[in-house]
């Protein structure tokens, strides 16, 4: 059985819906499947929203991205040993200043064990991002994202041109060959476009055949 975990941080819903169809994409024979979401920063709440503009509190993306923060209450908070159960992982949060989100970066130094004792290594990931425009660094985030999950030993997963034509286009949609994107617009207005869905889709699926190929062949580090 191979197992496949989808950990996310998602603030307005939009890398929520990218990671439901990453896992829902991973069609493979003898596949099990989590999603997972990362923890809140609850400590720092009541900071984050007093330095919140009186424009954004009173606009309707502040209902939105409290509605979606209550939607996902009851989505498990990922552990460590939900990384250690997993035999591949895709990762998705939003782009934030061109980089990973600061409860993601916690997270993952909270999870340095398992860069000490090999918990990782030799397990393929993938990456899932959203922005708020084409130019506001979801690719930067992608590409910078790659380097912590290099340093806890696993193997990147892209998605090629060949399986992808729907990024070889002018038009202002996400994903690359780094990983699968969605743009939410400067006000998070925008919903997923379902190429970018697809694309997510086809990624999960990626990440399974390569978890399921490595842990079949024994060749994957610990096994």
């Amino acid at each position: 059985m191979t197992k496949l975990l989808v950990v996310y941080s998602s603030a307005y819903g939009h890398v929520y819906d990218m990671a439901l169809a990453a896992a829902r994409g991973a069609r493979i024979p003898e596949l099990e499947s989590e999603r997972n979401r990362t923890p809140y920063l609850d400590k720092f709440k009541k900071r984050e929203e007093s330095a919140l503009s009186g424009k954004f509190r009173t606009a309707a993306r502040f209902a939105k991205y409290e509605a979606s923060r209550e939607a996902q209450l009851p989505v498990p908070v990922a552990t460590n040993d939900d990384l250690r159960w997993a035999d591949g992982i895709v990762w998705g949060f939003p782009t934030y200043f061109g980089s990973m989100p600061a409860q993601v970066k916690l997270f993952l130094e909270f999870a340095s064990e398992l860069c000490a004792d090999g918990g990782l290594e030799g397990k393929p990931a993938g990456l899932i991002t959203s922005a708020g425009s084409i130019h506001t660094g979801h690719e930067a985030n992608l590409l910078t994202s790659m380097v912590p999950l290099f340093h806890f030993g696993m193997i990147m997963v892209g998605l090629p041109y060949s399986e992808n034509p729907e990024y070889l286009t002018a038009d202002a949609i996400g994903c690359s060959p780094y990983g699968a994107s969605t743009l939410a617009g400067p006000d998070s207005s925008l919903a997923p476009d379902e190429r970018e869905l697809r694309m997510a889709g086809r990624l999960g699926l990626r990440v399974a055949r390569v978890a399921a190929a490595l842990k079949q062949s024994g060749l994957r580090s610990g096994q």
